[in-house]
């Protein structure tokens, strides 16, 4: 039977094989450099910087969404919806409506003003997805980043 549950230290193996196979639809697997050690350290660490649901089907991990809270020097708090995954052969079951609408609630009790993520352009099945819910799309704000090898490079 399918639940949702907070995640665990011991579900970070399979919640690693699902953003490696989102990164692998995406067509960005050798992008991915976590581990589940890695994972152990920010998730469950002293500094923790992430959490994460499960969609849990007899004990084995159909799904997942990642997040962290972020403040807003506009909005104040807010939640950063980081992944929301599931695994191929389990899509089309309302595994991620379940768990968008978990992630919903986890921002109305985290007191914050909002839901922020991120999708990719050309994917139209979440696009699609995330219509149902009258998401909003913001053109204007372009995203940026630098690799750890270019700030080493530069400080």
């Amino acid at each position: 039977m399918l639940h949702l549950r907070h995640g665990r230290k011991d579900d970070l193996p399979a919640v690693l094989d699902l953003i490696k196979e989102l990164a692998a639809y995406e067509k960005a697997l050798n992008k991915v450099e976590n581990t589940v050690k890695m994972m152990e350290k920010d998730g469950f660490g002293k500094n923790r910087v992430f959490d994460f649901i499960v969609a849990d089907n007899d004990s084995k991990i159909l799904g997942a969404a990642i997040y962290y809270f972020r403040y807003s020097t506009w909005k104040g708090r807010s939640l950063y919806l980081e992944d929301l995954v599931v695994t191929e052969t389990a899509r089309g079951q309302g595994i991620g409506k379940l768990l968008f609408e978990a992630i919903m609630r986890i921002t109305i009790e985290g007191n914050c003003s909002g839901l922020t993520w991120q999708v990719l352009d050309w994917n139209d099945q979440a696009i699609n997805f995330y219509n149902k819910y009258d998401a909003n799309y913001d053109a204007e704000w372009l995203n940026c980043s630098l690799t750890e090898k270019q700030i080493r490079s530069i400080i």
